[in-house]
């Protein structure tokens, strides 16, 4: 149900000729989050922002950005409201707190959730919303750092048809292709399928890179092969995590940045329990998440995901 009872605002930027709000909220500037944040300000929207950490506001700030008090104060003047926050209980603390953007929207505000998380979690934010007549939609994204940084984002959407094309206009601020998957939760259901099989694509390109440099071949020209061949994939093509065989990517830089072996062990466990509930077989899946969790035993969480393949070399 949609509770617009009037049209939202709109101005035109004049510095991009397009339609900008005239005041958007954004909460979560982590990795993903303040690309994406600093992306809408480019493209002429006004912006308030929150989070925990001062100095990722203030990177915000030095930029045009407002800053926002508590989640509530980011969205109560608002007529679109982002988050982009780690896990569950992140987003529903966000929402749900005496200070949260549930207690202060306005009705009628749209609020976007590009977290990943459980999708009954979505679907329960979007009822508790529906009683205070705001409208949620969750849009979660594919692409990493790098499309974050680059305005290339795919984002996934769950909500109803109304809601999708309000917020279509911020979302082509941050990304480059705006999929609608269906109803609130459809969203988080592709994304975590999605990364579900990325996990076993790059896990599946590691183990190969190292048979290959175990054998005695140079994993430049194995990387050639594999990448005009069957075998060819994102992780091998674009996110190789041999170090030194693409230079802006994560592996050439010590495994820093990007997306965190932590967070992919979250999005494998969210997989687990959403297959558990659907009553799904993922073997695969299962294995990728016992592999992650490995990894983060051994002290390795904040590497990025690619890590994997040092993992199975047998280095710390």
């Amino acid at each position: 149900m949609n509770f617009f009872t009037s049209p939202m605002k709109f101005i035109v930027c004049i510095a991009t000729g397009k339609r900008c709000f005239s005041r958007v909220g954004f909460i979560g500037l982590g990795n993903m989050g303040g690309h994406m944040a600093r992306n809408i300000l480019k493209q002429g929207h006004k912006l308030i922002v929150f989070d925990v950490n001062e100095l990722a506001v203030s990177n915000l700030t030095e930029v045009g950005a407002d800053r926002a008090s508590s989640p509530a104060d980011a969205v109560k003047d608002v007529e679109v409201a982002m988050s982009m926050l780690p896990s569950n209980q992140h987003v529903l603390d966000v929402y749900n707190i005496k200070n949260g953007l549930l207690s202060s929207a306005k009705r009628g505000t749209l609020l976007i959730d590009s977290s990943t998380i459980d999708p009954f979690v979505s679907q329960t934010l979007a009822k508790e919303a529906e009683k205070s007549g705001v409208n949620f939609v969750d849009g979660p994204v594919s692409g990493g750092v790098n499309a974050a940084k680059d305005g290339t984002l795919t984002f996934m959407v769950g909500g109803s048809k109304e809601n999708f094309q309000l917020a279509k206009p911020l979302l082509e601020s941050m990304g480059s292709r705006i999929v609608h998957c269906g109803d609130v939760g459809m969203g988080q259901v592709a994304k975590l399928c999605n990364n579900m099989l990325l996990a076993v694509s790059m896990i599946g390109t590691a183990e190969a890179f190292n048979l290959g440099q175990k054998l005695g071949l140079d994993p430049k020209v194995l990387a050639d092969i594999v990448n005009s061949s069957s075998g060819r994939c994102w992780s091998s093509e674009l996110y190789n995590p041999v170090p030194g065989i693409l230079d802006n990517v994560p592996s050439s830089k010590n495994y820093e940045g990007g997306f965190g072996v932590s967070l992919m062990a979250k999005d494998l466990g969210l997989a687990q329990s959403a297959a558990v509930n659907a009553e799904a077989t993922i073997p695969l899946g299962s294995l990728a998440h016992q592999i992650y969790r490995a990894i983060i035993a051994q002290g390795s969480a904040k590497k990025d995901f690619s890590f994997v393949y040092q993992f199975l070399k047998g280095t710390r």
